[in-house]
């Protein structure tokens, strides 16, 4: 909520609090209440990976896993991390461990200066990480107790992310009757991705601004993590 805020330049000015259906309220200077849904995109139209990408799965977890306990030598500080592979080239086996020391130390750079008890984020790209990968979403939030290091798109990659979208939105605009017994003046959703990314191969995030799409809240949002890319759908 704190990374959309921070990368939503009309984000209403006011006091932001966690809340339970909406997950927050903000409470606007005007005296106005906002309340503000999130969910994750769900790829409901992502085909099912094989034996072959399972393999892959494993050894990117592996890596990860690997990569967290090697920063957490050193630095107790929890961080939420998401890992973007890339799928034109891969990581060599055996290469694994001195990955890991290349990621930990692109890590290091980017905490070291930064006041852990601040919110902060950061996106390490290609050009600064080991070859198999094209970015690393680095997000600090003092209230985090625990650390999250995953891979990006870990739910898989849709084929049809517009109507994945729209699903998403549907399954939100039933529960709204549930919202509204808060009794607030307005209400958005935010939907959000690791990584706006189709399997299919056109400008999506054209496709998507394109497309009308439909809902009972005031505004829906689309948040890509990693891009930090907001979409205004409604």
């Amino acid at each position: 909520m704190q990374y959309f805020r921070e990368c939503y330049i009309d984000f209403p000015k006011g006091i932001v609090k966690p809340s339970e259906s909406p997950d927050f309220i903000v409470q606007m200077k005007n005296n106005h209440d906002l309340g503000i849904e999130l969910t994750r995109l769900s790829p409901a139209n992502a085909k099912p990976p094989d034996d072959k990408d399972f393999e892959q799965i494993q050894k990117r977890e592996s890596l990860i896993e690997q990569t967290r306990e090697l920063f957490e030598r050193s630095n107790p500080l929890k961080l939420f991390v998401k890992f973007l592979f890339s799928e034109k080239y891969k990581i060599k086996h055996g290469t694994e461990f001195m990955v890991s020391v290349q990621l930990v130390n692109e890590i290091r750079k980017v905490v070291q200066h930064k006041n852990e008890k601040q919110f902060f984020k950061q996106t390490i790209s290609a050009s600064l990480l080991p070859k198999g990968l094209e970015s690393v979403l680095i997000v600090n939030h003092p209230a985090l107790e625990t650390s999250i290091w995953e891979r990006a798109n870990n739910l898989g990659i849709s084929n049809d992310v517009v109507d994945d979208i729209r699903k998403s939105i549907h399954k939100k605009d039933q529960k709204l009757n549930i919202y509204q017994k808060q009794r607030l003046n307005y209400y958005w959703l935010l939907v959000f991705t690791d990584r706006l990314h189709g399997v299919k191969n056109f400008n999506l995030a054209n496709k998507i601004i394109n497309h009308k799409f439909e809902s009972r809240f005031q505004h829906v949002f689309l948040f890509d993590l990693i891009k930090a890319g907001v979409f205004q759908l409604v």
